[in-house]
């Protein structure tokens, strides 16, 4: 009998700039994915509808929560796109077998600087400083398989294997 996958927790995950910078001690909230839409009401609609306009989101923004101030927060500063991967592990309990599994997980994004709060100075604590990235593109890879790749300047919204803009690159001639 085939047992139930259950995802527990992250185990856990580090974070390289530029694919090779090891970023040291953080937590990331990662950014919501929420379509831009629009109002549609009138003749043959019973009220209103909020209609997402596929493939096209609002703002996106990732945070990097940072105990201590350190120089990766002022590289993270610069005014320029920065490319961070998040490489993490997926505890999962195997309900058949009583084992658990490590199923890996990949989170790239590249951003631009909008925030660089740089904390607070106390004896003995942390800084809890931060960098604020507003996403340009985002790719989640889980268990070796591409399940979101969003990258707004190149007309790409790819969700569970659905290229949601595939026929608007088309039809713009992209």
């Amino acid at each position: 009998m085939a047992g139930k996958q259950i995802p527990e927790k992250l185990n856990n995950f580090t974070g390289y700039r530029n694919g090779t910078e090891y970023m040291g001690v953080a937590d990331v909230d990662l950014p919501d994915l929420e379509s831009l839409s629009e109002t549609v009401s009138g003749a043959g609609i019973a009220g209103e509808v909020e209609s997402p306009t596929i493939g096209q989101f609002g703002s996106m923004t990732a945070t990097i929560n940072w105990r201590v101030l350190e120089r990766l927060n002022f590289k993270l500063a610069r005014q320029e796109a920065q490319h961070i991967d998040f490489r993490g592990s997926i505890q999962t309990f195997d309900s058949a077998t009583g084992t658990y599994q490590q199923v890996p997980l990949k989170v790239t994004i590249r951003g631009l600087p909008k925030t660089t709060p740089l904390g607070s100075l106390t004896v003995g604590g942390t800084m809890d400083n931060s960098n604020e990235l507003e996403v340009i593109y985002i790719k989640i890879i889980y268990n070796g398989e591409t399940v979101v790749e969003i990258d707004k300047f190149n007309f790409i919204c790819i969700i569970d294997g659905v290229d949601y803009l595939a026929q608007v690159r088309e039809n713009l001639g992209l």
